[in-house]
């Protein structure tokens, strides 16, 4: 039996006075690389904060990992962030320091104390993401592509189940989001499942996986 991440049972999601979900259900297995689509506003965005303990959730059942988000505490919120790579449409990379730099800090938070054991793994997701001689530059002298590949590089430091993607290549060009997904699929093909949310229908068309739509308050399994 596979195992299953991410379990959600009729849950609900406001926005502020609006109520993007209702009543939705949504599973999530081991590996699985599954596209979130939808209309803007439909409900994508706020579901993947949802799973990162960003907006609250309310339902019957809502389960990631071993977390229940219906009743999870604010102090367990960092713990479940360990577990779970995100990777954000606009990078959020650190701007006052190097690649690298931005890597070892997610590191050191997240509890690394071994210097050679922080370089070791900078060096091997780095490599993993096709950015292995690029640790030295500052976020400004990449371009959105490589900066998106950091961000990646940077969820995957903690060897997560799950790579949680909001859009990721939404400020990319074609070609270019084209390549960001291809190396996400290479990562589900590894063993880590990817949900990721977009827009972008013809990145969906041209590397094929498992369809869940947005659609009036509800989460569909479908096609295009």
């Amino acid at each position: 039996m596979e195992e299953r991440l991410i379990n959600l049972c009729g849950v609900e999601l406001r926005r502020k006075e609006n109520q993007v979900l209702y009543g939705a259900d949504f599973y999530l297995n081991a590996g699985e690389f599954v596209y979130l689509i939808g209309k803007v506003g439909s409900g994508k965005s706020s579901l993947i904060k949802a799973l990162y303990g960003e907006v609250p959730i309310k339902g019957e059942e809502a389960q990631l990992l071993e977390y229940d988000l219906l009743r999870i505490k604010r102090r367990q919120i960092p713990w479940l962030r360990r577990k779970v790579g995100i990777v954000f449409q606009d990078f959020q990379l650190l701007t006052d320091r190097t690649v690298a730099r931005n890597l070892e800090f997610v590191l050191k938070v997240t509890g690394w104390k071994q210097l050679s054991d922080i370089y070791m793994r900078i060096s091997e997701v780095l490599k993993q993401v096709g950015m292995e001689n690029k640790g030295y530059k500052m976020p400004h002298e990449l371009s959105g592509g490589e900066q998106q590949r950091v961000c990646i590089a940077r969820a995957l430091l903690n060897n997560p189940a799950l790579i949680l993607a909001d859009e990721p290549t939404g400020h990319l060009d074609p070609e270019t989001a084209r390549q960001l997904v291809e190396l996400l699929h290479g990562i589900s093909r590894e063993g880590t499942a990817v949900l990721m949310a977009t827009h972008n229908y013809g990145m969906v068309q041209a590397f094929p996986g498992r369809i869940v739509k947005c659609e009036e308050g509800k989460l569909r399994e479908g096609e295009l």
